[in-house]
């Protein structure tokens, strides 16, 4: 039996956080849900990042090197979102506006921010510098060619991580430079070595992510690539190699990751794919990635959703794209896939429904649960579904993802029953968890029993993740 839920509104209560800011920590912070049969019996309690001490996400705070945000803005809800990694942008023209003078006031208020309240920086050596006519100081730009913008980048690379090596250990090459013919995968190869080198030279015990590919699917950028660091005996210069590859459904991307990782074992059984950029818009939007389609703020909340518990459910490190709505001077367009609704002031005006799913994410899933690779189960289901189980490192309690994987995620709530046979489990109290809205429902014992060595649910799914799990892995807010 399908349910459905018309959404006339979502409201959001406000707490103050600073002047003009605000973020709600009530239980109901999401009122958009799916109708369901269960008894609710509380919500997911946010969890700060000073209450997790690890996990598998990113959150991305890019651009601030173009000054297409504002970090003082929005800074005081990075530790509320629960998510304990930012990735920024080092910004080489704004800091070296004139030869030789290094004005880094705009990147250690960044920083010292960060690492003052729980956060890791994940610092990104891009882009170019115009005062040595380098190349590009914006996305698709070209790497400096020329003697003197080399040198010029080399200094800036060393005074960096001299400056920052105490606060930042894990860097990442430049940005997208697949979007540029010049950037050849050799050339990229090169560069990549060239800095990687500089960096552990200052820093030993720096961890490096090389390539930052926009694609997600190019095999031959990818092996070229490798083929470079394998011949000069450079591999093990990186920890990391870095894709985004956006496409409207979300799962979709996981034939091309698969590609690239057949591809990267080709010459290494060490390093590991790391998705660094990823997210929806909420609105439509003519350009940008993900452009031209009718985005909600309810389709952006699954997207999200998606992405990283299907990056998760992958083992591979995932990060958020962005924190914030980008507005970009030179066109007078905003990109919208912030998880905090701004303006052409670059004002914080209110968190969207996404910020809130990816808040319930990050306070559900750290490090105490570890991932049931030989996860075995059978779902009698209408639509293709995707499943992945983890248990507390702790109790061996167990928690299952799930959601309708087949098509880009639309903005109702419309659900279908599926059963879910898992094989082994521990669910002592099973609960019912809506990750977008972060609310929690007892699974009526009508609905489920244990047998044969494990567990058979009857639930309803949709296009958005929701956990089957034991209670006492949920941080429960009633």
């Amino acid at each position: 039996m399908k349910k459905t839920l018309a959404i006339a509104g979502i409201f959001l209560l406000s707490v103050n956080l600073t002047s003009g800011q605000f973020i709600d920590g009530s239980p109901g912070r999401v009122r958009a849900c799916p109708d369901l049969p269960f008894k609710q019996i509380g919500t997911i309690r946010p969890r700060t990042v000073h209450e997790i001490e690890s996990s598998n996400w990113t959150i991305g705070c890019e651009v601030l090197d173009r000054d297409y945000a504002n970090f003082d803005s929005y800074k005081e809800f990075l530790p509320l979102l629960g998510i304990k990694k930012i990735r920024l942008q080092g910004g080489w023209a704004k800091t070296e506006k004139q030869r030789g003078v290094y004005n880094w006031a705009w990147l250690d208020s960044i920083i010292d921010f960060a690492t003052a309240n729980g956060l890791k920086p994940w610092l990104q050596t891009s882009y170019g510098n115009p005062v040595y006519d380098s190349g590009g100081m914006n996305l698709g730009g070209s790497i400096p060619l020329t003697e003197e913008a080399l040198a010029g980048w080399d200094r800036w690379v060393e005074a960096m991580v001299t400056r920052y090596r105490d606060k930042v250990t894990e860097w990442e090459m430049w940005n997208e430079p697949d979007g540029n013919k010049e950037n050849t995968p050799e050339r990229i190869a090169e560069f990549n070595i060239r800095t990687a080198e500089m960096i552990l030279r200052i820093q030993p015990d720096a961890e490096i992510a090389g390539l930052a590919m926009a694609s997600g699917n190019n095999t031959g950028y990818l092996d070229r690539y490798l083929k470079v660091l394998s011949e000069k005996g450079k591999l093990d210069l990186f920890k990391w190699i870095v894709y985004h590859g956006y496409t409207m459904n979300p799962d979709d991307n996981y034939i091309g990751q698969a590609k690239l990782d057949s591809v990267l074992r080709k010459y290494s059984d060490k390093l590991k794919l790391r998705q660094g950029e990823n997210g929806a818009p909420s609105g439509y939007c003519n350009g940008f990635a993900l452009k031209k389609y009718h985005w909600t703020e309810i389709s952006q909340a699954k997207w999200d959703a998606r992405r990283m518990l299907g990056d998760l459910g992958r083992d591979i490190e995932s990060s958020v794209f962005s924190i914030i709505d980008m507005y970009y001077q030179s066109n007078h367009t905003l990109n919208v896939k912030g998880l905090i609704q701004s303006d052409s002031t670059l004002k914080a005006i209110r968190p969207k429904v996404a910020y809130y799913t990816v808040q319930h994410i990050a306070s559900v899933f750290d490090h105490n649960l570890e991932r049931i690779t030989n996860f075995s189960y059978q779902v009698k289901s209408p639509e293709s579904v995707s499943a992945f189980a983890y248990r507390s490192k702790k109790t061996g309690k167990q928690v299952v993802s799930l959601w309708f994987d087949g098509n880009i995620p639309n903005d109702n709530f419309v659900t279908q029953n599926v059963e879910i046979t898992v094989k082994g489990g521990d669910f002592s109290t099973p609960v019912w968890v809506d990750l977008l809205s972060g609310r929690i429902y007892r699974i009526p014992g009508a609905d489920w029993h244990k047998s044969g060595g494990g567990y058979t649910f009857r639930i309803p799914l949709y296009d958005s993740p929701v956990l089957i799990s034991d209670i006492s892995l949920i941080p429960v807010q009633k």
